[in-house]
């Protein structure tokens, strides 16, 4: 402190220095312009509050997600700007802000916030605040960070539904199935509780889709989806489990109540049409039922039940209902089916399949040449012959048929390539394919190209096909066996007069053999119905200029018979016994049983 009077005529000039403080003055207000630049720049929402929670503070981003300006928020609650409540139960959420006042220290928010503004616009957010503390410790206030993850958390719920859901019908998917299944069966395991499922499989699918394209069975899929939809309750759990496959978890309900389920899919389907190109379907479903009890070890227990359960359906007519139970006599032969395909698998890794071929003998005349079909032999470790009734049926269900026809078309085209010049006197060599084989487009091309690649004589093979594997691949089969018939192979329709329309279709299938089903040759001699069918067919060959192959011919009397009849040539055991290939075709073999 300075004391100074002046005197008369004089004066007193104070003179301060204010240079420092000038720039601790300009470097806090340099200080404050960055940190409010720096506020408004972030992409986060920032609000600050004095000690008692009253809003001091919002920067633009702060602004545009809550609705408030910062004047008109400035001196209110927190709570009235700041309106943050859980996305699922909409109730308020605990405010960080007052939170870390409350306790001093640093708090975040949980991660299903959902910021409602002002407007009513709803953001998902996460926050977190933290205490504005003074170097002396002093409490003043609070910051609350906040950033809008709505599109993160959209893209999240997006990918979990994917990772969860059928994409064509919105279902949920064969994993997430799985997950509510075990969920229910560890349930009925720790509660004693007791529910059902169902495995669904529509019996006309492959017939949509193969008609008219994969857009008509998706469209057929997802109407087929709605029809399921109104058959169960909303707390029931529905999937598709892949193709045209589907299941249903019904909760807390007892066989008899689910067999009721069931039984009204079945009726509800039954009577759906699916129209499409002013055409009308009937589809139809087959339900495999199992009881979820304690009785079930895994879910994949559980599955794999209701899907034998399913086919047992299948076998026994389609569109019905096949209830599992112990000791159930369908399900065990479907058990003994599914292991069959292990088996298969082995033989065709080792080239452990054989083959025999049974001579066909021309009637009212003689030949010089031979004829034969070629059947499908296993041979097991032990040396043992299984013959295909054991096999084949279950190489069908289990979709390794035409695995199987690849190995046959190879190991024969392979054959008559090497032993081309030694077959003058075979004049045809009748080789079966499976239904599958007749509709798989992958299977022809596979079939062509192994044509193309190898020598041999072309017009001396035969491809048998059933009738009924021809007419459920009508255009498919056509198709194919035009192409083959290019590169002078022939074809034979076998089983002919099974199929429900066997005359309808025959002009236009271009085939060169009818082989009469075995059926109406067993009894021939004994049974008029079945002498009057054979004599219709062959005239029916005769008149669209086909020859005709009667098969499980055992006895003169009926070799006779069906000389007498017109009939072109016999096939069984009267003829001849199978015999291995090589020595039916290349040393003469002619065994007579």
């Amino acid at each position: 402190m300075v004391a100074y009077r002046p005197g008369p005529n004089q004066c007193a000039v104070l003179v301060l220095e204010t240079t420092e403080r000038k720039q601790m003055q300009a470097t806090l207000a340099e200080q404050h312009e960055f940190l409010r630049i720096t506020l408004h720049s972030i992409g986060d929402g920032v609000v600050t509050t004095d000690p008692d929670g009253r809003v001091t503070y919002l920067n633009p981003v702060a602004e545009r997600l809550t609705g408030w300006l910062v004047a008109e928020a400035r001196g209110l609650d927190l709570e009235d700007v700041f309106d943050a409540r859980n996305e699922s139960t909409r109730v308020r959420a605990p405010s960080p802000a007052m939170q870390c006042l409350s306790e001093n220290r640093v708090v975040s928010s949980t991660d299903n916030s959902v910021l409602i503004s002002r407007g009513g616009t709803e953001h998902a957010i996460m926050d977190s605040a933290a205490p504005i503390v003074s170097t002396i410790g002093e409490v003043l206030g609070a910051v609350l960070v906040f950033h809008d993850v709505t599109e993160e958390r959209r893209l999240a719920k997006e990918m979990s539904y994917r990772a969860t859901h059928d994409a064509l019908t919105g279902l949920l998917n064969r994993a997430e199935f799985e997950t509510q299944l075990n969920r229910v069966l560890s349930h009925a395991r720790e509660a004693g509780s007791r529910h059902a499922m169902l495995y669904i499989d529509l019996d006309q699918f492959k017939v949509v889709n193969d008609t008219f394209g994969h857009i008509a069975g998706d469209q057929l899929l997802q109407q087929v989806t709605n029809q399921l939809g109104q058959c169960i309750r909303n707390t029931d759990t529905l999937a598709r489990l892949g193709g045209d496959e589907f299941g249903v978890i019904l909760e807390q309900c007892d066989t008899e109540r689910a067999h009721w389920v069931a039984s009204r899919i079945c009726e509800h389907l039954d009577e759906f049409r699916f129209a499409y190109n002013e055409r009308r379907f009937h589809i139809g479903a087959s339900i495999g039922l199992v009881p979820i009890d304690d009785r079930w070890p895994t879910t994949a227990a559980v599955l794999q039940a209701a899907d034998n359960a399913c086919y047992a359906a299948k076998d026994a007519g389609r569109n019905r209902v096949h209830a599992w139970f112990d000791a159930d006599k369908a399900v065990l032969a479907r058990h003994g089916e599914m292991q069959w395909v292990t088996r298969l698998e082995q033989v065709l890794d080792e080239d452990r399949f054989e083959l025999y071929a049974q001579r066909i003998q021309a009637l009212g005349r003689e030949e010089s040449h031979v004829r034969c079909e070629l059947l499908l032999r296993l041979r097991e470790p032990d040396g043992n012959l299984v013959l295909p009734d054991a096999f084949l049926s279950a190489a069908e269900r289990f979709h390794m048929a035409s695995r199987i026809d690849r190995w046959v078309v190879k190991y024969v085209f392979t054959w008559m390539t090497r032993n081309r010049d030694q077959l003058n006197h075979v004049d045809s060599i009748a080789v079966n394919l499976s239904g599958q084989s007749i509709g798989d487009h992958a299977f022809h091309r596979y079939v062509w190209d192994l044509a193309d690649a190898l020598q041999f004589d072309a017009h001396k093979l035969c491809f048998e096909v059933t009738e009924t594997a021809a007419i459920t691949n009508l255009s498919v089969a056509t198709e194919f066996i035009q192409s083959l018939r290019l590169r002078g192979m022939h074809f034979a329709l076998d089983d002919f007069g099974s199929g429900a329309s066997s005359f309808g279709y025959l002009k236009a299938l271009p085939v060169d053999y009818l082989k009469i089903d075995g059926q109406f040759i067993t009894n021939l001699a004994h049974n008029l119905i079945d002498q009057a069918m054979v004599r219709c067919i062959c005239d029916v060959a005769k008149a669209v200029g086909k020859r005709t192959i009667a098969e499980f011919v055992e006895t003169s009397a009926v070799a006779a018979l069906l000389r007498n009849m017109g009939v072109d040539y016999i096939q069984g055991y009267f003829v001849h016994a199978p015999a291995p290939m090589e020595e039916v075709l290349v040393h003469g073999f002619d065994a007579r049983s």
